[in-house]
């Protein structure tokens, strides 16, 4: 077993037009101050990091690395959520996820795809120049509209849709395999990669490839009613990347799983700061320890009450508290016994050998 590291903060929902959060180096500051040890950084904003920069350049991500060390900090990974969203769109989504894509690509599939993936190649070299061993991401969607059965399931359409996801990434992972990447993806409602079948339904198209792994986000999961915690059992094989993200589902008479187009503070199911919710994180840690898990512990807050800054400094304390320090040794080890064969054999009662 290993002991998880953290704790580490996504800045994605933090990065704004004022200070500190408008600099690489006020928001380490201002992470380093809440006792954060590690940074995920977004690609899509070139002031804060410059992926395609990094990607040519080492002595751009020593600096980059520099930066952090003089604060005590390192990158967790690198994070492309919204690049790989735009590697698969299905037509229906265009002009929701065009604002995702330069504003010269807007109003063109094609070529928003093609600069999604080329920015994914980008990561994966600049991944290496940094170091990293992860890097999170989405998987896209093509099928997503047709998630509820009506009309009945085309047996045919999801197979023509998981093919095609698994071709537009086949080559990405080829890359990050090349570059000694795990690349992760975030289990999540919105992409076709939403849960473990579709997972496997993914893994299996790219041939079970080495690089093709999970970011794990326990709240995803639980505002779909699967057992997060059989999940971690099921695929921790494959579990790269943690983000610590709490949520509540409160059954009740008017809504359910699917939130009735409501904001989210009324859904029964909602997304909460950490400890605030009803996952079990502390079986969470535990089961990831168990495992072996030694990536990042990553606070991504989102919550439809508290305030992020609040969420932040909270969640830092919260992620510590519950990382578990591996054992060098079994607790019962006072108290063993000689072993050899000769005291086992006696202990059986089965005398000596032959």
């Amino acid at each position: 077993m290993k002991t998880i590291q953290g704790p580490g903060i996504f800045l994605a929902q933090f990065i704004g037009e004022q200070s500190p959060f408008n600099t690489l180096e006020g928001l380490a500051d201002w992470a380093a101050a809440l006792g954060y040890k590690a940074l995920q950084i977004p690609c899509n904003h070139p002031t804060i990091f410059d992926v395609g920069l990094a990607a040519q350049s080492q002595s751009y991500c020593d600096d980059v690395r520099g930066v952090l060390a003089e604060r005590g900090l390192v990158i967790s990974e690198l994070s492309t959520h919204l690049e790989g969203q735009l590697v698969a769109v299905h037509p229906a989504y265009d002009a929701a996820f065009d604002g995702f894509a330069p504003a010269s690509l807007r109003g063109n599939p094609l070529a928003r795809q093609a600069w999604a993936t080329e920015t994914l190649y980008q990561a994966a070299r600049a991944s290496n120049n940094l170091g990293l061993r992860a890097h999170a991401t989405f998987s896209g969607a093509l099928a997503w509209p047709y998630l509820y059965p009506w009309p009945p399931h085309n047996a045919l359409l999801f197979k023509e849709a998981f093919a095609e996801l698994a071709r537009r990434w086949r080559p990405v992972l080829d890359c990050f395999d090349e570059q000694g990447v795990d690349l992760c993806y975030e289990i999540h409602p919105g992409e076709d990669l939403h849960d473990g079948v579709t997972f496997e339904r993914f893994l299996d198209g790219v041939d079970n490839h080495p690089r093709c792994n999970i970011l794990y986000d326990p709240s995803h999961l639980h505002l779909q009613q699967i057992d997060y915690l059989a999940f971690i059992d099921i695929y921790h094989e494959r579990i790269k990347a943690f983000h610590v993200k709490d949520a509540e589902y409160r059954k009740e008479g008017r809504s359910g799983v699917y939130g009735g187009y409501q904001s989210w503070v009324d859904r029964p199911g909602r997304f909460r700061s950490p400890g605030d919710g009803q996952i079990d994180f502390g079986a969470v840690f535990s089961k990831l320890t168990q495992y072996g898990y030694d990536g990042w512990a990553v606070l991504e807050w989102e919550c439809c009450l508290k305030a992020g800054e609040a969420g932040a400094r909270e969640g830092s304390e919260f992620i510590r508290r519950h990382i578990i320090p591996v054992s060098e040794h079994a607790f019962d080890d006072f108290a063993a016994g000689q072993e050899d064969q000769r005291s086992v054999r006696n202990m059986l009662g089965l005398g000596s050998v032959e």
